[in-house]
């Protein structure tokens, strides 16, 4: 949710048309960054879906795949395009150093803090958990000893988080009681205050830097590579349908084979509720991970399942593929097709102020007449759709006057503090 401009270093309007000089002189590279801010458009509708949009029903038309699709795999695009973003601030193709890279280092931990400060705020709503913002600060936080890394170097570390961290999750969460979780968060200030604690940011909540770092690291190797690139985009051509294949494919075989699909779905309250269709998290009643290892269905099955916020090798691999393709797609598309980018530069302009909007629409759901909880009552399509328009509009408008959204303004003001650092 970081903005695009400070790396950009572009004219007042963000998204300036083919025709312009910018877009002239520079095709390649605009095009890259704009593809960015779809993607991440992209995903703020995606949330919009799982938080207002209707329940997927099960064996449903188009309509209800792409339902089901948003479901867990917005949040890993989010989480990915973050990854991007801290290479935006931290030196795209070259690591900044010196004083560049320390006042860097400094801009990332300012919009960590602010975004633990409002994740918190709505943390304390009764949007409860479900918010991703604290957990963003968390991972810039730990992104930090990355930023000077070489793509490889980053790609490596994002295959060994995949598959050791599902793995290691799980072991610890086997060894929390409700008793050891209590007494943590009773020391835990931000778990007192607003019931997302640091052991929910780490380890039990909804979206677990333990697990969700390797999405952030994915964003960042992705960061480190060169979009323009025929040969990336080649190999990223085939690396991202290639991961969506195995993490999906390979999980589907391995618990029919072993016979685990049955155990889940006998085990999984979702399915008795088909509103809890729309995340595992809200099946439980409970924006946080259980307590004693399980993560889907009983025992260590949920390790060999790819369902959404599993957290498992396979949930993770599968939707890092979908960022990856993502990202590539969009990319290429407006980058080979100028008449695009004109059709969707309203879109674009959502991506370009996904804090706000995100912030933005958590509020009006908040504000829903007889809404108390996530998902509102009231979600449909009808509901969903207003949210989507009403973001675009007001993106379009706002970005035909200013460069930044409200809070991506207020984000970029207060990490120019980070230009006193010596």
């Amino acid at each position: 949710m970081t903005e695009i401009e400070s790396a950009k270093k572009t004219p007042r309007r963000p998204l300036p048309s083919p025709g312009s000089a910018t877009a002239t002189e520079r095709p390649a590279p605009v095009a890259r960054l704009v593809g960015v801010d779809l993607a991440r458009a992209l995903a703020v509708f995606g949330m919009f879906t799982v938080h207002v949009g209707p329940a997927p029903t099960p064996g449903g038309g188009v309509g209800d795949w792409f339902l089901g699709l948003a479901s867990g795999r917005a949040s890993a695009l989010f989480a990915t395009l973050a990854g991007f973003s801290l290479m935006l601030i931290a030196g795209r193709l070259e690591p900044k150093t010196g004083l560049a890279g320390r006042q860097a280092r400094a801009r990332i931990v300012i919009r960590a803090v602010i975004l633990l400060v409002l994740g918190s705020a709505l943390a304390m709503t009764d949007f409860g958990g479900a918010g991703i913002l604290n957990f963003y600060a968390v991972y810039f936080l730990l992104a930090l000893p990355l930023l000077r890394l070489r793509a490889r170097t980053l790609a490596i570390i994002a295959v060994a988080l995949a598959v050791v961290t599902p793995q290691l999750a799980y072991v610890l969460r086997a060894l929390l009681s409700e008793s050891i979780v209590n007494s943590i968060d009773a020391y835990d200030p931000i778990a007192r205050l607003s019931g997302v604690g640091v052991l929910d940011l780490l380890l039990t909540g909804l979206y677990p830097a333990i697990t969700w770092m390797t999405f952030v690291v994915t964003g960042m190797v992705l960061g480190r590579l060169d979009l323009t690139s025929g040969a990336v985009r080649r190999r990223l051509a085939v690396v991202g349908p290639a991961l969506v294949a195995f993490g999906y494919g390979v999980s589907w075989l391995a618990l029919r084979l072993t016979g685990g699909a049955e155990k889940i779905m006998a085990g999984m309250p979702a399915l008795k509720d088909p509103g809890a269709m729309k995340d595992p998290g809200m099946a439980a009643g409970s924006f946080d991970a259980p307590v004693g290892g399980e993560l889907w269905g009983p025992d260590a099955w949920g390790l060999l399942a790819a369902e959404p916020h599993t957290g498992s090798t396979f949930d993770l691999i599968g939707s890092i593929g979908i960022a990856i393709t993502t990202l590539l797609c969009l990319t290429v598309a407006l980058d080979r097709l100028p008449w695009l980018r004109r059709l969707a530069t309203p879109i674009i302009a959502v991506g370009t102020m996904s804090l706000t909007l995100y912030v933005g629409h958590i509020l009006v759901i908040l504000a829903l007449p007889g809404e108390a909880a996530t998902p509102p009552q009231s979600a449909s399509a009808a509901l969903l759709l207003c949210f989507i328009l009403g973001a675009t509009l007001f993106a379009a408008i706002w970005s035909r006057f200013f460069r930044r959204g409200p809070l991506e303004y207020l984000l970029n003001s207060t990490t120019k503090l980070a230009n006193r650092v010596r």
